[in-house]
C-alpha cells in the first residue's frame, strides 16, 4: 500500500486563518478490508465553508477535529478494490479530504459516486457539476423561484457557485446581474457566462455608491438575490430589492474570520416583505440528481463554461485556501494532486 501525504488541522485560528493552522504529515495507507476501495485523488476541492469548520463554535456542522485530515471533496481513480461495484480505473467522487489517497467503505450510502468523464472533465465534478453547482441550483430554483422576465442578482458571480446561478437564471428567461471583484472577472461573467451585466464592487467605497451602480444595471429592481458575501455588498443590494423579493442566503464570506457582520437596512426586510432563507445543500440530497442533470447538460453544451484556479501539489493547499478566502482565485479553486 502507498505512503499517503495528508494535511491535518493542527490548531484553531484566532481571527484570520494562517498556514500555521495546518500540518503536513506522511502516513502508511492501511491494507484494504472487504468492501473497501483505495482511491488516488486527482483533484481536491477548496471551498469557503471549510473556514467555518475550522472554528470550535456552534455552526450547522460539527467542527473539524484537531489532528485529523481536513475535510474536503475529491475526485480521483480507484487503484485497488475489494468491493464488487468498483474496479481499478473507475473515476469516482467522494469526500476524501486533504490527502493523496483515501480508503473508502464503498458500501456506505453516498461514500463514493462513479463519474462519466465523456463530456464533463473530471475536475468539473468538484465545481459546476458538483456541490457548488447544486448549491447554486437549489438556492435559485427552490428559494428564489424565479419567473421569466424577473431580475436575479448574485454576489461572487465569477465563482463556482455564482457562475452557475447566473447561467441557470438566464436559462429561465431572467435578467442576470453579477457582482464580482475586478474587471477581468466582470468581463468573464458577461462575455463567457452570458450575464446581462456585472458590477465591480472594488470600484465602490461604500454601499450607497455600489447601490447606484446596481440601479443602472437593474432598472426594474431586483426580484431575487443569491448571497455569498454579506457586509457592504448585501447592504447595497438590499437598497434595490423589490417588494416580495427573495434572498437565498448561501455564504457570508465577509464574516468567516468571526467578526460580526452588521446589516445597515434591516427595516427593508419588512418594508418590502422579503423572504430570506439560509440553506445547506447537503440537507437537500433529494434534488441532487435533477440539479446535476441540468448542470451536466449546460457544461456539456458549452452554455456553462466554468473557470478554474488550480494549485499544484498537496503542500500548496493551505496557501491556496487562504487565497480563496481573500478572493485571489478566479472561478473554482482546486488543488491538482497528480
Amino acid at each position: 500500500m502507498p505512503t499517503n501525504r495528508q494535511i491535518l488541522l493542527d490548531n484553531r485560528p484566532t481571527g484570520e486563518a494562517t498556514t500555521g493552522n495546518f500540518k503536513l504529515v506522511s502516513r502508511d495507507t492501511p491494507p484494504l478490508q472487504d468492501g473497501q476501495v483505495l482511491v488516488r485523488h486527482h483533484y481536491l476541492s477548496l471551498d469557503p465553508y471549510m473556514r467555518g469548520r475550522m472554528n470550535e463554535g456552534r455552526s450547522y456542522a460539527q467542527p473539524q477535529p484537531l489532528g485529523e485530515v481536513m475535510i474536503g471533496g475529491t475526485v480521483g481513480e480507484v487503484v485497488e478494490s475489494r468491493h464488487p461495484k468498483y474496479q481499478p480505473g473507475d473515476k469516482v467522487q467522494g469526500m476524501g479530504g486533504w490527502q493523496e489517497y483515501s480508503v473508502v467503505d464503498a458500501g456506505q450510502p453516498g461514500a463514493l459516486r462513479k463519474l462519466d468523464t465523456t463530456h464533463v472533465p473530471l475536475s468539473h465534478y468538484l465545481g459546476a457539476v458538483g456541490m457548488p453547482g447544486v448549491t447554486g441550483w437549489y438556492g435559485l430554483v427552490k428559494i428564489i423561484e424565479p419567473k421569466a422576465g424577473q431580475t436575479v442578482a448574485v454576489s461572487a458571480a465569477s465563482g463556482a457557485v455564482g457562475s452557475a446561478v447566473g447561467v441557470l437564471a438566464k436559462a429561465r428567461g431572467c435578467r442576470a446581474v453579477g457582482i464580482a471583484g475586478g474587471p477581468e472577472k466582470c468581463r468573464y461573467v458577461v462575455e463567457e457566462l452570458g450575464f446581462d451585466a456585472c458590477i465591480d464592487y472594488k470600484q465602490h467605497a461604500d454601499a450607497v455608491s455600489l447601490s447606484k451602480a446596481l440601479k443602472q444595471a437593474c432598472p426594474d429592481g431586483i426580484d431575487g438575490y443569491f448571497e455569498n458575501v454579506g457586509g457592504m455588498v448585501m447592504d447595497a443590494v438590499m437598497l434595490r430589492m423589490n417588494a416580495f423579493s427573495r434572498i437565498a442566503l448561501c455564504g457570508m464570506i465577509s464574516g468567516y474570520d468571526g467578526k460580526p457582520i452588521p446589516m445597515s437596512y434591516p427595516q427593508l426586510l419588512l418594508t418590502n416583505r422579503m423572504r430570506v432563507q439560509g440553506f445547506i445543500v447537503s440537507e437537500h440530497m433529494e434534488v441532487w440528481p435533477e440539479a446535476l442533470k441540468e448542470l451536466g447538460d449546460l457544461v456539456g453544451s458549452g452554455k456553462l463554461r466554468p473557470r478554474e484556479t488550480v494549485a499544484q501539489g498537496l503542500e500548496s493547499a493551505p496557501e491556496a485556501f487562504l487565497g480563496l478566502l481573500r478572493g485571489r482565485n478566479f472561478g473554482k479553486q482546486l488543488v491538482k494532486l497528480v
